[in-house]
């Protein structure tokens, strides 16, 4: 297909050919890969953090709430979008989350060193950058299909696959399970050579050195009134989620250490998590381009919010059924997030807008182990911890409804940012 342009402003953006849609959705999939996986790997990795520094599930959520909190600080990342670019911004994130993998597989002997290349590597994973560039290229009335399928590579199940393989075959100590993202990040750095910058942030660059736009550091002097709704809208659904997820990656444990699997069954179990979770990514890319963003992410809460309660009550076989059917849910209500959050902010400040709410966001970080940790000491055979976990994931419904955020199906992003 031979690339045409279109006229936005005083400048012309160039519509991407095809193959180079394919490529960016490939490569930008495969950085979600390291993102989720690193995001992921807690749910396994959990019962050998607790063994080889020798502390309880509890103790350690109470350590991530107090490392954790520097992840306030993202909007610096996020913001980089808007000062350097889409590419640079993207190379950074890349070298963050793998770097700080091989760390935790060297340089961590105690627990406090553990936690500090933990806290980088999770750092780089909540900016969500690698959703941006595919939303900015893709036509409008396939944008949530495109980023939804970017967000369904990332959930290729190497969770459930590497780690019986890198420990029970090959022998390898647990750590692994972190720095195989490291081994993952030199083919992406490859990719990332042929990556250019998205046509719409290149009409803001022209744009500035026109003067008719301003240049400004962390959106600050260009955010409005509607950019700090939006934020406030976004970082709260986004909030209530990330303190719902700190519950969902107790399942290892609540398998393993509670009902007595192994780390090989366990996997089988993560595997059809992780399956049916990119199932619901599918699921929701369709629906959202077909009903909207809003009805479909409220149809994903009242699911998930039901297979929690599953979860918790349930029994014998009921239990892995459930757990999968969990992943399911768990990825349609988070696609909305990966789909809404950058089409809903302006080209030229999305990067700080997007940083802005996942600093906001990441309150979730403190509250959610914090959360964790005092749940799993009022209920440590867990069933009641996954009710609670139910009645967190429909906290959203209410903010939607007492917000009403903009409908964004099939609208052009400078549509959306006019009419919102």
């Amino acid at each position: 297909m031979t690339p045409t342009t279109e006229t936005i402003s005083n400048f012309k953006i160039r519509t991407r050919s095809r193959n180079y849609l394919v490529y960016l959705i490939i490569f930008m999939g495969l950085v979600a890969v390291m993102d989720q996986y690193i995001s992921t790997i807690k749910s396994t990795a959990i019962s050998f953090i607790i063994e080889t520094y020798g502390i309880s599930a509890s103790d350690f959520s109470r350590y991530e709430s107090l490392y954790l909190g520097s992840t306030f600080f993202i909007f610096l990342l996020n913001g980089l979008n808007d000062i350097i670019g889409r590419k640079a911004s993207i190379l950074i994130l890349i070298l963050l989350m793998g770097l700080s993998s091989l760390g935790i597989v060297l340089f961590t002997p105690t627990l406090h060193l553990f936690m500090i290349f933990y806290t980088i590597a999770l750092f780089a994973t909540v900016s969500n950058m690698w959703s941006i560039p595919v939303s900015e290229e893709s036509p409008a009335d396939k944008r949530a299909k495109y980023v939804a399928i970017v967000y369904i590579i990332g959930l290729i199940p190497l969770q459930a696959l590497l780690p019986p393989l890198l420990i029970d075959v090959m022998g390898l100590d647990w750590k692994w399970m972190y720095g195989v993202m490291f081994v993952l990040m030199i083919p992406v750095l490859v990719m990332w050579l042929f990556m250019r910058e998205t046509g719409r942030y290149d009409i803001v660059k022209a744009e500035r050195r026109a003067g008719t736009r301003k240049t400004h550091l962390f959106g600050v002097g260009v955010i409005n009134r509607r950019d700090i709704r939006y934020i406030a809208i976004a970082a709260s659904i986004w909030l209530c989620w990330l303190v719902y997820q700190f519950f969902y990656f107790q399942a290892g444990y609540y398998f393993m250490n509670l009902h007595g699997y192994t780390l090989g069954q366990w996997s089988m179990v993560l595997l059809a998590s992780l399956v049916m979770a990119i199932i619901g990514g599918v699921s929701a890319g369709a629906i959202m381009d077909r009903i909207g963003r809003t009805p479909a992410f409220i149809g994903g809460c009242v699911g998930l919010a039901a297979i929690l309660v599953v979860l918790g009550l349930g029994r014998g076989w009921v239990l892995p059924v459930a757990v999968a059917t969990t992943g399911f849910f768990t990825s349609f209500t988070y696609t909305w997030i990966v789909v809404y959050v950058p089409e809903v902010f302006p080209t030229e400040r999305r990067g700080a807008c997007m940083g802005w709410t996942t600093t906001v966001a990441r309150i979730s970080y403190v509250v959610g182990p914090a959360l964790v940790a005092v749940v799993l000491d009022a209920f440590p055979t867990m069933q009641w911890f996954w009710v609670t976990a139910a009645v967190i994931i429909l906290l959203p419904i209410i903010i939607i409804r007492f917000a009403n955020p903009y409908e964004t199906k099939t609208h052009e992003l400078e549509e959306i940012e006019h009419k919102r």
